[in-house]
């Protein structure tokens, strides 16, 4: 995986502006923030901070325990882990704008000492064998064509019996037509690299990870997707705070596409925890 076109992507203008405009919209931009405020704008992955959570509850790491965030993005799921789970967490992103921007939430919320971020490539990593306790990754596999490398590096970063808790976008069934594109992770098909659950779980046995829980989590997104939808035409008008900051104007088709993708069966999403193994 190399820095673009996938890093392209994600960008949208300078970001660091953006976030800070609307954090002193929302009356968010001095120190002793909460790191739950963060959350409609840094929880950048179907289910938000619930599905943050729920992958947390399932990676279960002991308190004081070291975990990589691999892509990281802005850093909630890295916060969450360090505030509600007292975890060491060190993230790596492909962006530089986006470890620059969850390096600045983090201090805002005071979790500097626990929360660190860098760009790295999560497919050679500047980590030495066995640096971790654990591993996280959301919603970053379908950025990658060599699943093989990136399963891989994580085994090979984690410490023997370390376990990797992996919240992402699948191939589904289908109806036998094409994703719609734009989604929220791909423009086009040539960046857009989907397995379905089975072959996820067949890359991570190869990878020598031997798979503790697998979880069907498309019926649960769905439902968040509705209650999300009932919220927003409650509320009226969007809050300063929203992934749209961080994408722009095009994140509302992306996530319209995203939702008929998953309504058709084309995608799902999966929530699967795996043990490193021995070779």
């Amino acid at each position: 995986m190399t820095r673009e076109p996938v890093s392209e992507h994600y960008r949208s203008g300078p970001l660091g502006p953006r976030v800070q405009a609307a954090l002193k919209a929302a009356g968010l931009s001095s120190p002793g923030v909460s790191w739950e405020a963060f959350a409609p704008i840094d929880e950048f992955h179907v289910g938000g901070l619930d599905a943050t959570r729920a992958l947390a509850q399932a990676l279960a790491p002991d308190p004081g325990a070291t975990v990589l965030d691999l892509g990281s993005g802005l850093g909630g799921p890295a916060r969450l882990l360090a505030a509600e789970r007292e975890c060491d967490v060190t993230g790596v992103d492909l962006s530089d704008e986006f470890v620059a921007v969850a390096s600045s939430l983090t201090s805002l919320a005071g979790l500097d000492q626990r929360v660190r971020f860098q760009a790295a490539d999560v497919t050679a990593l500047p980590f030495a064998d066995a640096s971790f306790d654990h591993a996280v990754t959301i919603h970053v596999a379908m950025n990658i064509a060599d699943r093989a490398g990136f399963y891989d590096e994580a085994r090979r970063v984690l410490r023997p019996g370390g376990r990797l808790a992996i919240l992402d976008i699948v191939d589904g069934d289908g109806d036998g037509e094409p994703l719609t594109f734009p989604v929220p992770w791909s423009t086009t098909p040539e960046t857009s690299h989907l397995l379905t659950s089975g072959e996820t779980i067949a890359e991570l046995n190869t990878a020598m990870f031997e798979i503790v829980d697998a979880v069907d989590r498309t019926a649960w997104s769905l439902d968040w997707f509705a209650a999300q939808g009932r919220a927003a035409a409650a509320a009226g008008s969007p809050p300063p705070l929203g992934l749209g900051v961080v994408m722009g104007d095009r994140f509302a088709t992306m996530g319209a596409n995203l939702v008929a993708n998953m309504t058709a069966g084309r995608v799902g999403v999966a929530q699967i925890v795996a043990t490193r193994g021995d070779r």
